[in-house]
């Protein structure tokens, strides 16, 4: 007598019957299904063992029932991406959710490569310079108004050129009197100090620090003998060929500020009308 052939779960006779092995033991394919089939995600039904089974993002899913999420097409042998928690086909995706290229109108399809800038989006080979028309591609680029360029071509063709050095200025820069400069151009013209976040002045179509104009061109104050350069407390009085800084302007013998008051002078003193009176 032969040795029973039976299901290791139910124990029934597999004789004759359809089975399907789990770790060398036999089963009859209805305990198969309860104990090892697994759920469609899509219908939450059992996929039989005589099912195609697609399995995704460790979800499982009949093949029937994956399907994009917009046009119900099947997506067992179509390409497809993910929408949030929807699957969706390459098709609908692009016609929903992809970006146009600025440059040719078409669509930029996922994976493929592009760029994107100030909220536009390009294939990269559609990104090119304005001026010799080569893909910009992963390099520096620099934008002026609606065009871009490689840093060759804006340099050669767009950018403002310093007035000291003759080389284009990219960024930043000084300009005075309608001309520009590298900051580390911009020097005061006596002593050659770099002059860009300094206060500065000019002496005809030069510019000069505080320090060089004062010692070249700038007049005494006849109270305190230094400088009237016009920085700070810049205001002052002038009289009789000679100036003053306000707060200089006072009355000799007592001091009190003969700004927007009536003064005599005495020789190469200036009195207020009261010590004047007192004379």
């Amino acid at each position: 007598m032969s040795d029973r052939f039976d299901c290791k779960t139910c124990n029934e006779s597999l004789c004759g019957r359809k089975y399907i092995q789990v770790e060398e033991k036999p089963h009859c394919i209805p305990c198969y299904d309860r104990l090892y089939a697994k759920t469609c995600q899509e219908c939450k039904e059992v996929i039989g063992h005589n099912a195609k089974e697609l399995f995704y993002e460790d979800r499982h899913y009949h093949s029937h029932c994956f399907r994009c999420f917009r046009c119900d097409r099947s997506l067992a042998d179509e390409p497809f991406t993910r929408q949030e928690a929807a699957l969706v086909c390459s098709d609908c995706y692009c016609s929903e959710f992809s970006s146009k290229c600025v440059s040719c109108d078409k669509t930029v399809m996922p994976g493929s490569k592009l760029l994107e800038y100030g909220g536009s989006t390009w294939h990269e080979d559609c990104f090119v310079c304005h001026g010799c028309e080569k893909p910009i591609g992963a390099e520096a680029f620099i934008p002026d108004d609606n065009n871009y360029y490689c840093v060759p071509c804006y340099e050669g063709r767009v950018a403002p050129q310093c007035n000291h050095c003759k080389k284009a200025l990219t960024k930043g820069g000084v300009t005075y009197k309608d001309e520009v400069w590298h900051k580390e151009c911009f020097l005061c013209t006596g002593c050659k100090a770099p002059l860009a976040g300094q206060p500065f002045t000019s002496q005809g179509e030069s510019p000069y620090c505080v320090k060089c104009f004062s010692s070249l061109y700038a007049k005494k104050c006849a109270g305190c003998n230094t400088a009237i350069t016009g920085f700070g407390d810049g205001k002052y009085v002038s009289f009789e060929e000679r100036q003053w800084h306000q707060p200089c302007f006072k009355c000799y013998r007592c001091s009190v500020s003969l700004v927007g008051s009536g003064f005599f002078p005495d020789r190469d003193q200036i009195l207020c009308t009261d010590c004047n009176n007192d004379d």
